[in-house]
């Protein structure tokens, strides 16, 4: 059968790039393939995306955007050592994008959780430099002191973490964005163990507004982390699936809430359910991992 995201997904594409028969993309000039991968890759058809981008880097080799677009996509996929050449490529040159730091320090992040112990230390520290950089560079983006508050929140302190840093963080990301600021603030607490503080964030918006999509969300993720409060999560989550999700970079998506669902049927016993949910999110998006979904997700 096909579904209203099916019909959605078709029309952006029609759209963006028009097929011809089989499915291979018409050829057309740079701009407009650029165009392409770009609403692909912001459609989280992550797949067809570097098909297109790969296709640009041979045509655009120095081609800064086309560089860090091929980095992002390679850490989706879990490829850190071509993540690391992409984004460094596109730092030589665009040393000042803040964007471009904070893609720099993810890659260089996932080169430290996949190093060995006597390397890992020193690609945390460059993880954290390239984080600080991107927040000199804009402070007044929340997502660039959200990489930091998830860097506070997992390093040890030898590494420069420290959940006293990460409480720092979530005070600037509040003065910026209120409700990020609750989202930041419940992730501090469930690294901390302290998962009534979480959900606590959330109970006056829920109150003024039971159909708060992102106060549900963050219900259903506090339990499905926790393991707290599994039923209240489970009817915060169903009820996500009956309403709009919110646009938006790092905004979570029905692929998110379909997860969380299935993380907390897991932790009830209901593993058929469970899997259900999780395949209901590959449903929604073919490339989902809930691994690299946005850390507040």
């Amino acid at each position: 059968m096909t579904t209203t995201h099916d019909v959605m997904k078709w029309q952006v594409l029609a759209l963006a790039i028009g097929l011809f028969p089989g499915g291979r993309v018409a050829a057309a000039d740079l701009s407009s393939d650029y165009s392409a991968a770009r609403v692909l890759y912001e459609g989280r058809h992550y797949a067809e995306a570097r098909e297109i981008f790969r296709r640009l880097s041979t045509e655009q080799p120095e081609s800064v955007e086309v560089s860090f677009y091929l980095g992002r996509l390679a850490l989706w996929f879990d490829e850190e050592t071509a993540a690391c050449s992409y984004l460094e490529k596109a730092a030589r040159g665009a040393p000042s994008e803040a964007h471009i730091q904070n893609a720099l320090g993810d890659a260089f992040g996932l080169m430290a959780q996949k190093a060995g112990w006597l390397a890992k230390l020193g690609w945390a520290q460059k993880c954290l430099a390239a984080y600080e950089r991107a927040v000199e560079l804009d402070p007044l983006k929340p997502a660039y002191r959200w990489s930091l508050l998830g860097f506070y929140c997992v390093a040890p302190r030898i590494a420069g973490g420290g959940r006293d840093k990460a409480a720092l963080q979530a005070e600037a990301i509040r003065r910026l964005d209120p409700m990020g600021g609750r989202i930041a603030f419940a992730t501090v607490c469930l690294s901390e163990s302290r998962p009534a503080a979480a959900f606590s964030q959330f109970d006056d918006l829920l109150q003024e507004n039971a159909d708060h999509f992102l106060a549900l969300y963050q219900v259903g993720r506090c339990a499905a982390l926790s393991g707290e409060q599994l039923e209240r999560g489970r009817v915060a989550l169903q009820r996500c699936l009956q309403l709009t999700p919110p646009s938006g970079e790092g905004m979570p998506t029905w692929a998110s809430a379909h997860h969380r669902l299935g993380n907390i049927l897991e932790k009830m016993g209901d593993r058929t359910g469970a899997a259900e949910h999780y395949a209901a999110a590959r449903k929604v998006h073919p490339d989902f991992r809930a691994e690299k979904d946005t850390l507040r997700n």
